[in-house]
């Protein structure tokens, strides 16, 4: 399933302001992105001091894999928001929503401090083609079904709508994997395409039980 995205200016605030919420921020929320793209594979440090993974080298793939995922999980966290305020929603799929949403946000602020760190702005570069097309994301359609489900047809749908999402996070962490360089960037890749596919079985398994 593969859903296509503008990513306007307002979604990347959100998923900004999310990770400032966060507490221990390892980046510092006050890091000011420098302008440009860095193709030496050298990081520029950070104002607010650098951390491993801003000292550490990195490359194109790097950048994208980061400016990608942070919108890609600020939607993740906006459907379990959604289910988390439903009424009659089974408790193994609030628990699933709860997770990860705890698990999504911390990742949110990691990538945004690493770019941050990195001199990388946030947001994809408009001028580039794939930079709107993400795998797995729902389209304000989507979102508005899901907004409007109840009950177990809401459960289902959050569940359908989750499975297809994770599949897409689990490309776009595969191809981080093989295509990037910075070391903390790739661990994150192979950590996203783990616990993501695990969490695809288990919301199968949930699937059939409803």
């Amino acid at each position: 399933m593969k859903k296509t995205l503008t990513i306007s200016a307002a979604a990347i605030a959100a998923a900004i302001a999310l990770a400032g919420c966060s507490a221990g921020s390892d980046a510092g929320s006050s890091a000011t992105s420098m302008p440009g793209m860095n193709h030496g594979g050298s990081a520029m440090p950070s104002p607010s001091g650098p951390t491993t993974s801003a000292a550490a080298g990195f490359n194109d793939a790097d950048t994208m894999f980061a400016q990608m995922m942070i919108p890609h999980h600020a939607q993740a966290v906006a459907m379990s928001d959604i289910m988390l305020k439903k009424e009659g929603i089974p408790s193994a799929v609030t628990d699933l929503a709860t997770k990860i949403k705890a698990a999504q946000g911390p990742e949110i602020e990691k990538m945004t401090g690493w770019l941050t760190s990195w001199g990388q702005p946030t947001q994809m570069p408009t001028d580039m083609p794939s930079a709107h097309s993400m795998e797995g994301m729902m389209g304000d359609d989507d979102m508005a079904k899901l907004e409007t489900a109840q009950g177990g047809e809401a459960a289902k749908l959050f569940l359908t709508q989750m499975i297809a999402h994770h599949e897409g996070a689990v490309m776009m962490a595969k191809t981080e994997t093989t295509d990037g360089e910075n070391a903390d960037a790739v661990q994150l890749s192979k950590d996203i395409v783990s616990s993501q596919e695990a969490e695809i079985q288990e919301m199968k398994d949930l699937l059939a039980t409803l």
